[in-house]
């Protein structure tokens, strides 16, 4: 199979699997991205463990993301506070209190970077349940808005760069982003806004323009981050979970960053 071929495929199925489990409710919504924040910590984990001497406490580290996981977003959909939720502290002090015996060679960069998987990875997935519940108890609406938004600038912004991009945007980073790209992706992002008011007018339209302000400013800095991150580390793709489209921090490197962004930005709302 080409390439080309498989990445269509994968794109399909991808985009199809977030848009049913959104469209389906909550409990799917949460179990589908309670998997990808738990598989892409992992995927963090095995990128970093790629640096000398640096060995994230895995186990440590994915058990407290998925319970960071299931108190940020079982919060949001439930409207209320789980009893339990204060076992989240403990778990983050067990992560320091482990490298005591451990015994390995840079025990604060394995808690620095355990630490860091966590909040990278697990809470911007947990607070998408905190968008979908943005005035309502569960709100597809706005959730796929926010999905399409981030498409529709990441999908203009390679379009529009490869056919006219010339000036870098981040060249020491990503060389092939342009300026001219990430204006086409914010462009095209304003009218998907405008649309989407239209679609659903339950959410005004000036909120729908500052999301669409807030992605494509943030979304693209994930995605830079996330070259970063793989530039460091001398490494193509985070992973290779999705045949031609490398790992999961490849594809939602945009929303690893933007999520937190939008939450606030809706929670002051609220």
């Amino acid at each position: 199979m080409s390439n080309f071929w498989q990445r269509t495929i994968t794109g399909i199925f991808f985009i199809g699997s977030i848009l049913w489990s959104i469209l389906e409710g909550p409990v799917l919504f949460q179990a589908v991205f309670l998997l990808v924040s738990l598989f892409s910590l992992h995927e963090f984990y095995r990128l970093i463990a790629k640096k000398d001497e640096v060995e994230p406490n895995r186990l440590l580290g994915m058990i407290t993301g998925l319970f960071l996981y299931v108190v940020v977003s079982f919060d949001a959909i439930l409207l209320e506070p789980l009893r339990w939720q204060q076992l989240i502290y403990p778990l983050f002090g067990s992560i320091f209190m482990a490298e005591l015996y451990r015994k390995k060679k840079q025990p604060f960069h394995n808690i620095a970077f355990t630490l860091t998987g966590i909040l990278y990875t697990v809470l911007p997935f947990g607070l998408l349940s905190e968008i979908a519940s943005f005035r309502d108890a569960y709100n597809p609406g706005i959730l796929l808005g926010y999905f399409v938004l981030i498409w529709t600038s990441d999908t203009f912004a390679y379009l529009v760069g490869r056919k006219i991009g010339k000036n870098r945007l981040f060249e020491r980073i990503s060389p092939k982003k342009s300026w001219e790209g990430s204006i086409g992706g914010a462009l095209a992002a304003t009218a998907m806004a405008w649309l989407l008011s239209r679609f659903y007018p339950d959410v005004e339209l000036w909120i729908w323009m500052v999301m669409a302000a807030i992605i494509v400013t943030t979304g693209t800095l994930g995605d830079l981050t996330e070259s970063l991150l793989k530039r460091s580390l001398n490494v193509k793709d985070s992973g290779n979970i999705l045949p031609g489209h490398g790992g999961l921090l490849d594809r939602f490197d945009a929303i690893l960053l933007s999520a937190p962004f939008v939450w606030a930005f809706l929670s002051l709302l609220s």
